[in-house]
């Protein structure tokens, strides 16, 4: 029987993406695979790029060599990772391993060390030292980069696009206002707005609805930013973004709480002390407004744990499905009252931060250095792929401390209107 010959690499990686993706593959062997010069490609730069592969478990594989620049991405990396996310979610099986080994004569079994900038936490999962240090490794980057990457409003969460023309501020004050809205936010009331980033929330409410508004943040230099822009605004007499794990706030009776990016970040275990905790924190007939990404349901495998996102962006993020959030809200105490998915909002809100950040990639390399720019790169074109193809969702849930079946509520919600430009 003859010998069955050896794939090229490039043959290799075309036959593991699928075949038909109409992505060409090159790679450093001379190998060439796929549709010649078309306008998406991948290009292996490097046997280490095969042993990350070959090596790590996973997406982190993929992500390794991509930060290292030992495999490329050309074209419209967005379209590239859809093609490739169709075929394959980045997890090699053993048989293709087994092809990469092949084509590289068992070099890639050498031992290869993960890029510098990865990250493992210590501790025990959500302790408050463990989540600080966490919330560090992603946030206290540089402000200078997320005003590039975010634009002036400095919101770092799903906007919401009152029509396809608008723009990425515009979109932004929309979020911020329509969570003003749903919460029933007016002159005099009291907002705790819990994981509040740079502040966006709290200068919205306070400027805009008259509210006193306290802001907690577990970044030292979000909660600078912040309230600079506070000072500068002339607000400091009812607003205040402080450096502070959110289960420290001693402060009760808030008429409102906005919780918007951080449920990911809490942890499924703690989930029901988080919403008790939020529940202890409001006024009889108080609103809390939980805004966050979601798996698309309960049986979807999605975990951060291990994997690209949890060793380079949001270590110990855990997502879950929002019936399961919304079940444990109302087990805390809640009131469910309002719910809405605002998926295709976070396609467009990454579409424009990935766009701000090409727009910025020199000074944005020479700020933070080009592993920490192609991370940055990598998640927003990958989340984009998540939300686009429905990996990935982003839930909106409105619920009230009702007291004695009054849950001071419209009949019909009224927050529905036209942006307050």
């Amino acid at each position: 029987m003859p010998r069955r010959s050896r794939l090229k690499l490039a043959e290799v990686f075309d036959r593991i993406s699928g075949g038909d993706t109409g992505i060409e593959f090159r790679a450093y062997d001379g190998s060439r695979a796929g549709p010649l010069g078309a306008a998406n490609r991948v290009e292996v730069r490097a046997p280490r790029a095969v042993s990350y592969l070959v090596q790590s478990p996973a997406d982190l594989g993929l992500a390794r060599a991509y930060i290292t620049g030992d495999l490329e991405l050309h074209g419209d990396l967005f379209e590239v990772l859809t093609r490739l996310w169709r075929k394959t979610d980045g997890t090699l099986s053993w048989r293709e391993r087994w092809e990469l080994l092949r084509s590289l004569e068992r070099r890639s079994l050498r031992p290869v060390a993960p890029p510098a900038n990865e990250l493992r936490l210590r501790g025990r999962r959500h302790s408050k030292r463990r989540d600080a240090a966490g919330v560090a490794h992603h946030y206290d980057v540089s402000n200078r980069f997320y005003e590039w990457v975010l634009g002036p409003s400095m919101a770092y969460t799903c906007a919401v696009y009152p029509d396809s023309e608008a723009t990425l501020e515009q979109a932004q004050f929309e979020k911020l206002d329509l969570v003003c809205r749903k919460l029933g936010l007016r002159p005099g009331t009291r907002l705790l707005d819990v994981g509040c980033g740079w502040g966006a929330m709290v200068l919205h409410a306070a400027e805009h609805y008259g509210v006193e508004a306290i802001g907690v943040t577990l970044s030292r230099p979000q909660a600078d930013w912040g309230q600079r822009a506070i000072a500068e605004a002339g607000l400091s007499a009812r607003a205040e973004v402080r450096f502070l794990d959110y289960r420290n706030v001693v402060e009760q009776g808030f008429d409102a709480v906005s919780s918007i990016g951080l449920t990911e970040h809490v942890g499924k275990d703690q989930l029901p002390a988080y919403f008790a905790f939020l529940r202890r924190k409001l006024r009889p007939r108080g609103r809390l407004l939980n805004h966050c990404i979601t798996r698309p349901n309960n049986q979807h495998p999605l975990m951060l744990r291990g994997g690209f996102l949890d060793r380079y962006v949001f270590p110990d993020g855990e997502l879950l499905g929002p019936g399961y959030i919304m079940s444990v809200m109302h087990d805390a105490g809640f009131e469910l009252r309002h719910e809405e998915n605002l998926r295709e909002h976070y396609e467009r809100t990454l579409a424009a931060w990935g766009a701000n950040l090409e727009a910025h990639w020199p000074e944005a390399v020479a700020e933070v250095g080009e592993a920490r720019a192609r991370v940055w790169r990598l998640y927003m074109a990958g989340s984009r792929v998540s939300f686009s193809e429905d990996y990935l969702e982003l839930h909106q849930m409105l619920a009230v401390k009702t007291e004695h079946g009054d849950a001071a509520m419209p009949l019909r919600p009224d927050w529905a209107k036209p942006p307050r430009h």
